[in-house]
């Protein structure tokens, strides 16, 4: 990735301008390439997202009463905590039901009954499933309606427990109400929008018995939940935003996380850093990885510890 040099540009001349004045895509675009390596983020994540975050940016720049990115970027270097501030403009809360639908599709059809089959062969009566930066709820309230409407009924004796982690108050708020606009969901397949939703008040809300999801602010490179956990679904969030340092943290700390033989889901444009240990591809399913149970003596691959200690 090339990082632009700030003071070799011409972008400084051109944000001297008036508190409020719009600023281009092209001074947006070099500001980001500046600031996001400063944040352990990468630019190839953020360029379709870009217009979003330049709308955030601006607004800010506006509410500090600042002339434009120049007088932003000065304020950066003498106030440290605003560092703070720009990365929280960062997340991008797009999110669906049922987003990825074959990928979903295999979730649903395979990797989740292979879970409860373990489960039950372990004599545990409960799946533990984590949707770690699940922003408004769609994801882990997916994994309800899916489990209680299609899975469960294979697995009465199995009891599915969610939770859902994300770094904005206000999208946990969001999730925590449980109501969305007909756009959420337009992948999620019919016989389950009328059974699993109602209307209220212009939107469609979950109903009462799949709104059994708890809800957690956190941020992932801060803390993470302590598990273990049989599925973890951690999808366009780590893998495309973060530099690759990051990555290799974050997904170790979260293989750390899931029981051995539990699965890991990413998006379905990602793939796992090169030196991922301890996970292996799920069989022919994309996106899917499981931990490893037994690796072979010296294949130089993460031993899963006992989870029930």
């Amino acid at each position: 990735m090339t990082t632009i040099g700030w003071e070799s540009t011409e972008l400084g001349a051109r944000s001297r301008r008036a508190v409020g004045a719009p600023m281009t895509d092209a001074e947006c675009t070099a500001f980001l390439q500046w600031a996001l390596p400063r944040l352990e983020r990468r630019w190839l994540g953020y360029r379709k997202v870009r217009k979003l975050v330049c709308k955030r940016l601006a607004g800010r720049i506006r509410a500090l009463a600042l002339s434009g990115l120049d007088a932003y970027r000065r304020h950066l270097d003498t106030h440290p905590g605003e560092w703070e501030e720009l990365d929280g403009l960062l997340s991008i809360p797009i999110s669906r039901f049922y987003r990825d639908e074959s990928v979903f599709a295999k979730v649903e059809t395979e990797v989740i009954p292979a879970l409860a089959r373990a489960a039950t062969a372990q004599s545990r009566g409960v799946l533990d499933c984590w949707s770690a930066g699940c922003a408004s709820g769609e994801e882990p309230y997916t994994l309800a309606v899916v489990w209680q409407l299609r899975v469960q009924p294979l697995f009465p004796s199995i009891r599915l427990r969610i939770l859902g982690t994300d770094m904005d108050a206000a999208l946990i708020a969001r999730a925590q109400r449980g109501c969305y606009s007909a756009s959420s969901f337009k992948g999620l397949p019919a016989d389950l929008v009328a059974r699993a939703l109602g209307p209220s008040g212009g939107e469609l809300c979950l109903n009462a018995q799949f709104r059994d999801v708890a809800f957690l602010r956190q941020d992932l490179r801060a803390a993470m939940p302590d598990g273990p956990f049989d599925l973890v679904l951690c999808r366009n969030v780590v893998l495309t935003y973060y530099d690759a340092g990051v990555q290799a943290d974050l997904i170790g700390r979260i293989t750390a996380r899931l029981r051995p033989g539990g699965a890991l889901v990413v998006g379905i444009h990602e793939s796992l850093p090169d030196a991922t240990a301890g996970l292996e591809p799920w069989p022919h399913i994309r996106c899917v990885y499981r931990r490893i149970l037994h690796p072979p003596q010296g294949s130089g691959h993460f031993i899963a510890p006992d989870a029930s200690g």
